[in-house]
Order: structure tokens, then sequence, then C-alpha cells
């Protein structure tokens, strides 16, 4: 069966409402985007914890995926909304989307001894660090490079990485503690906020580090955080904002967006230690001197690395 997406722009408010009706007459699925992502226009996720008034994106974009013999006027009137409005279609024929999918995500190379592997490949090092992932529901699978960034400077800054100098206070591991994947007891302690797949967080333990966590604001992503644990086989805890502990970190990475990043300083300060370290991406090269001076308050910031016009940022809290 071959189908079309159809692609609408919705302001502000209505875009719920109006998904919601046209699921109700007639659509198989439908999204809601954020017309604004990645621009100096992009706001926080309506929802996200630290922001005094929550809301919807200003502009959106509504997709829908049609039966290719979808009435699309006739579909616009029943949704409430004028069949004259501009929309864009395009067209999505049969395919065997498993087989499409998986032909997308080979092994992702992130260094010399680091790999993201998905489960239909061999790891290509067996003795590497092999983070088992598949594509699913959450962000995160080692492909952008926000999260490579980020994957590098947890095994060049960790201390179960390989040639690294400890700089923080060694944490005894608890009984049936995390060990390294080079077999040395690290000692940070970890919270990814922003967890997405879980993909930093499994990272973390897999390169040593004592205790990790991840919060997300979305229920699916942090259930798939912890399928993607056990399936890796360390252990990290992943909670909703509301649930997750408040105990300060050594090392805090959110790979987020910056919107949101300069929106939750004041709650992810509160979640560093002094003399911890804070990781952050999700920032566009040009974005990043505004995102330092707001960290600056709380933290000694650096630029650490850039992948394809993205921003590492790194900084130790005062």
């Amino acid at each position: 069966m071959a189908w079309v997406s159809l692609r609408l722009a919705v302001a502000g408010d209505a875009a719920e409402s109006v998904a919601d009706r046209l699921m109700e007459a007639g659509a198989l699925t439908v999204s809601i985007e954020d017309q604004d992502a990645g621009t100096v226009r992009e706001l926080p996720q309506f929802g996200e914890p630290g922001l005094a008034d929550p809301h919807a994106w200003a502009h959106n974009w509504l997709v829908a995926l049609l039966n290719v013999d979808t009435d699309v006027p006739a579909l616009l009137a029943a949704a409430g909304v004028d069949p004259q409005t501009d929309y864009q279609l395009e067209s999505v024929p049969e395919q065997d989307w498993v087989r499409l999918t998986q032909s997308q995500f080979d092994p992702i190379q992130i260094s010399e001894r680091l790999w993201i592997v998905p489960t239909w490949h061999e790891a290509p090092n067996a003795k590497a660090i092999n983070i088992v992932l598949d594509p699913g529901l959450a962000f995160g699978t080692g492909s952008h490079p926000t999260t490579r960034l980020c994957l590098r400077w947890l095994e060049a800054n960790l201390q179960g990485g390989e040639g690294t100098t400890p700089t923080l206070p060694q944490v005894a591991a608890p009984q049936g503690g995390a060990v390294s994947a080079l077999g040395r007891p690290g000692g940070e302690t970890v919270l990814d906020y922003g967890c997405g797949s879980g993909i930093l967080a499994i990272a973390a333990a897999k390169l040593g580090a004592v205790r990790v966590w991840g919060v997300d604001l979305d229920p699916q992503a942090v259930q798939s955080a912890r399928d993607n644990a056990a399936a890796n086989g360390v252990t990290a805890d992943f909670f909703l904002p509301d649930a997750a502990p408040d105990t300060p970190v050594q090392v805090l990475v959110a790979n987020i967006l910056t919107n949101p990043l300069k929106a939750l300083m004041p709650l992810l300060a509160s979640r560093v230690q002094s003399g911890g370290r804070i990781v952050l991406s999700g920032i566009l090269a040009e974005q990043a001197d505004a995102v330092l001076a707001i960290y600056g308050e709380a933290f000694t910031m650096q630029r650490w690395g850039e992948d394809e016009g993205w921003v590492c940022l790194a900084g130790v809290r005062h």
C-alpha cells in the first residue's frame, strides 16, 4: 500500500487540537514539529522543567500520513481547516520499512575505541567499547554531531578513559558497582539530562562512571533508555523530571537545544557539585557565545569541540 504525507503550517496553541481533529477525520498518524528548530527563534519545548510559563511552539508543522486515495480538501474541511490553506503533499511509496531503516544505520565509529553498533550488525572491533543501540522512539543513535561530541568528551574525560588524568575526587564503587570497560573502577557520578535513548548514560557507565542516571520529559524515552541500558548490560537509572534524584553529581551532560539550555541553567547548575563538570551540546556555533555567557554565572566555561557547525561546551562548577 502507498501513502501520502500532508504537511501543514499551524500557529501556536492550535496545533494539538488540529492534530486531534485530523486523526478523527481519518489521518493515520499526525506529528507536530517545531518550524523554528535549529534557528535563533527556536523555543523550549512546552513542559520543560524550569520554565515559569510553559507554552507551545509559536510556529508548527503538522505532518499527517494519509491513505493515497484520501480526499485531502474534504479531510481538511472535516478537521475544521480551510481547504484553501496552503499545504504540501508528498508521495510515500510502499517499501520494506524494516530493511530500509536498517540500511540507513551502519556501525558508527565515535573514536578509535568507541563504537555504536545496531543489533543487526557484528561489531567491527570486538575489543572496542561497543554500545549496542538501534534507532527507536527516542533521540540519540550516535549519528548526530551533537551526540558524537558528547560521547567524545565522555571518553576523553571520565576516569575510565584511556590516557586521562582524573581531576575529580575518587568515589569508592559500591559492592557490585560499575567497572570501566578497561577493567579499572571509575570515579564519577553522572547525570544525563535529556537522555533520549540513554546513549550518553550508557557510554558513561561503560567508561567507568560509578553511578549513572538520566532524565527525560518523554515517558517513551525513559522506557527506551531503560531497555537500552539492559541490552548493554550496564546499570543506570532513568526518571521523569519530577521523580529524578536531586543529588548533585560530578558530571552532568545535557545534549538538548540552545533555548531549553538557557532556561534550564539554574536547574542544571544546582545538579552539579562544586568542582564538578558540565557538558552542553545541541548548540549551533553561532549560538555558543550566548550559552557561554549564561552558564558563566555558575561555571568556568570553554568551547570544547565543534562538528558540522554544532559545538560542545564544557565547564567546571564554581
